[in-house]
């Protein structure tokens, strides 16, 4: 009897998790949702695997939700802002203007009771939460510099969607577009907006320097994303391999955590190497007159979600 010539292939995995993100791999996002996919197949011994779809090659901002809701993917990585189409506005608190001074402040929030409290909403839409992460803060990007509130007049500024961020280009006399993520560097291209706002590890990675002359660095708002799944798809799985992969991503959130500063950074530096995009720092007084115009959005989102949110996230702030 002739046995059949070994292969060499690796064997099919059992499980197999479809981890759904629309930025690039080399951004902090992209490199957590890889070490996620290492650590899970090394410690299964193959037996689970994770196939990664990153730049919204399978969805992008405005069906990944959706599709994770149904069932057509297992993980997805949206920014917070995002969880306030699905009916839980309090995760919009995070795009909020002017509101961290520094990632020690935003993690006095995600890593403590009131993020905890903030997950523990999201089964009533069908999902489990499994951790937050950072991707730095937002800067402002147009064709040209962006320091005063009159500089924003009139312009068309991509936007996620979200109430709080549309909002706060309106203060500063801007027209908010909402647009996809995936969609945002060629309709800057085409002129059907004329800027945006991003960390620099994302106007970077999606060459947004080639189609922007100016960006300014407002640090103006935090982005952040939540790791949710199906809960069906959670609950079925075994309590092991439920701890196992939770382990796994904690790990890798925390790596994530500890290269979103190092990735802006170095993406600030090919910027400035690259020499296509002019690059304006704020003064103290610039920054203080961006906040004053803004400050009418946090009144608004007080009226959008319970009170007693804005109220806890004053408290979690105040505490050193």
């Amino acid at each position: 009897m002739v046995l059949p010539a070994a292969t060499g292939a690796p064997p099919r995995p059992d499980i197999t998790l479809r981890f759904s993100h629309v930025v690039a791999e080399e951004t902090p996002k992209g490199l957590a949702a890889n070490r996620f996919k290492v650590l899970v197949e090394q410690r299964s011994g193959g037996r689970i695997g994770v196939q990664v779809y990153p730049n919204a090659q399978l969805y992008g901002d405005d069906d990944e939700m959706q599709a994770l809701q149904m069932g057509a993917v297992d993980l997805v990585a949206p920014s917070l802002s995002k969880f306030g189409r699905i009916g839980l506005p309090e995760f919009e608190m995070f795009g909020l203007p002017f509101l961290f001074d520094d990632l020690s402040a935003v993690r006095r929030i995600t890593l403590g009771p009131l993020g905890q409290k903030l997950m523990q909403g999201l089964p009533r839409q069908g999902l489990v939460g499994l951790g937050f992460f950072d991707n730095g803060f937002k800067q402002m990007s147009a064709n040209r510099p962006l320091l005063e509130p009159k500089d924003f007049a009139g312009l068309r500024m991509r936007v996620q969607a979200s109430f709080v961020i549309a909002a706060q280009m309106r203060a500063l006399g801007a027209k908010p577009v909402t647009l996809a993520f995936s969609e945002t560097r060629r309709a800057l291209a085409a002129g059907v907006v004329d800027g945006t706002e991003n960390p620099v590890s994302n106007f970077w990675t999606q060459n947004m320097h080639e189609v922007q002359s100016d960006l300014s660095l407002t640090e103006h708002g935090y982005l952040g994303y939540a790791v949710v799944t199906n809960q069906r798809f959670w609950q079925h799985l075994q309590p092991d391999d439920r701890a196992m992969i939770n382990q796994a991503l904690q790990e890798s959130l925390a790596f994530a955590n500890t290269i979103a500063d190092a990735q802006n950074d170095q993406a600030l530096q090919a910027l400035r190497q690259a020499g296509t995009t002019r690059i304006h720092s704020l003064s103290t007084g610039q920054r203080a007159r961006l906040r004053q115009a803004v400050e009418p959005v946090q009144q608004q989102l007080a009226s959008r979600i319970a009170p007693r949110w804005m109220s806890d996230l004053k408290q979690a702030l105040r505490k050193a």
